[in-house]
């Protein structure tokens, strides 16, 4: 256990987490007579991994996505549904970071591009900017969750899991999620005034919506659709996601420039060596770990806690919410999940509920402070600080933890849409 707290030690005094783990790890192997070449072997052996692909594609996709016109597309069929409702604009930015993580996965894609198009439009019609980037932040949280998602790919990457089950499970949470914050936003706008739209969109808006966004909304029903009727892999899926992008936005949409097409290359290479530095080092962090049986030593503690599955949900829950303040997704989903994989074992907890319960938990870190990265790209679009939107953030956090409890005490809102497809 020293070697994990001196871990977050040295990562709170301010060094990047993957340096953070390499240097752990490179101080305890020098007390012992393994050989350091071992460095280089478990780092490499944390990214040999065909599943991995799926990342840099996944972000690519998305990024093209943004860039190529169909976010505002997604958003403007969204408000022909929605925006006449109680808090209209808070509405549309629910169901269009639902509809964008069906495309993307992307929690900060997400909040990027539809907090781009509707942050301004809330706070011209009188939303406070704080709820405004409130809400863009915990919707966006969304993104993660519905498929296609790059945290559940990581988790079953580490668990040997089936990604495609991961995904179907994913769909049922994601939908509530969108769904209890819908509900939270309505009594919000009737307390504070929050109009929606003087007219309902009509038929004809709707069916004009529909047919500006049509190409847009059949994409994740081409990728989902594809992984359940075996037609490709989840990560083959991801490029598939691409191609589709690519054609959409340049050939249909004609929104993709050249520039464009090279700067959403660019941002997934850095944004991949990123993820990827960050797996290697937690490979060998977590390796070295199991040399020195610290899973196991967590395991005992924690059954020595608690005696039902349920408890030990209940503090694995717990410290994921806290590691995900202050740790990124795929750090916190490489250090945690296989330090709790031998209790989740031994309460026979089901790997693919506790796959989306983990990732649920992590999702709401990324809008959490104090370093949520949701809140810097929304509190950066609204041009107000984390503490000027912190009221509003813990109201709309409410409905994010009361689902987190649904789905971790109800596996089914997790497991029984895989199972009943037969995955």
């Amino acid at each position: 256990m020293g070697w994990i707290l001196g871990l977050f030690a040295i990562f709170l005094v301010g060094i990047p987490i993957s340096f953070s783990l390499g240097f752990v790890t490179l101080v305890g192997l020098l007390g012992t007579s393994l050989p350091l070449e071992v460095i280089v072997q478990r780092m490499f052996t944390g990214v040999d991994n065909f599943a991995f692909i799926a990342i840099p594609l996944f972000i690519l996709a998305g990024d093209l996505m943004a860039a190529g016109g169909i976010s505002k597309r997604l958003t403007n069929f969204s408000e022909s549904l929605v925006g006449h409702w109680p808090g209209g604009l808070g509405m549309v930015t629910i169901v269009a970071s639902m509809i964008f993580a069906a495309v993307t996965g992307s929690a900060i894609a997400a909040t990027a591009a539809i907090g781009g198009i509707l942050i301004s439009e809330m706070v011209n019609k009188n939303y406070s900017p704080a709820y405004s980037a409130a809400l863009v932040a915990t919707a966006g949280s969304i993104g993660p969750i519905i498929p296609p998602s790059i945290p559940l790919v990581v988790y079953g990457v580490i668990v040997s899991a089936s990604i495609a089950k991961l995904f179907m499970g994913g769909i049922v949470p994601g939908v509530l999620m969108g769904i209890f914050l819908m509900i939270s936003n309505w009594f919000i706008s009737k307390q504070r005034g929050y109009q929606g739209s003087k007219t309902r969109a009509t038929v004809a808006e709707r069916r004009a919506g529909l047919k500006d966004a049509i190409l847009a909304l059949l994409m994740p029903i081409i990728i989902i659709g594809g992984i359940i009727g075996g037609i490709f892999t989840p990560t083959e899926s991801a490029a598939v996601a691409v191609a589709y992008a690519l054609i959409v936005g340049g050939l249909v949409y004609r929104e993709l420039s050249w520039k464009k097409i090279w700067k959403a290359f660019v941002n997934a290479a850095i944004m991949n060596g990123i993820i990827l530095t960050v797996l290697m080092t937690a490979n060998l962090f977590i390796w070295f770990m199991t040399v020195k049986m610290v899973p196991q030593e967590v395991a005992a503690t924690l059954m020595s806690l608690v005696h039902s599955k349920w408890g030990a949900l209940f503090i694995i829950n717990i410290v994921l919410l806290i590691a995900g303040t202050f740790i990124d997704t795929t750090s916190a989903l490489t250090i945690f999940v296989p330090l709790f994989l031998p209790i989740v074992k031994a309460f026979n907890i089901d790997l693919i509920h506790f796959g989306v319960v983990v990732a649920v938990n992590l999702t709401i870190g990324m809008c959490t402070p104090p370093l949520g990265v949701c809140l810097f790209v929304a509190c950066g679009i609204a041009k107000i600080t984390i503490r000027e939107m912190l009221k509003d953030l813990c109201i709309l956090l409410i409905p994010l933890l009361i689902l987190l409890a649904l789905i971790t005490y109800i596996p089914a809102t997790v497991t029984w849409l895989p199972n009943i497809l037969g995955l």
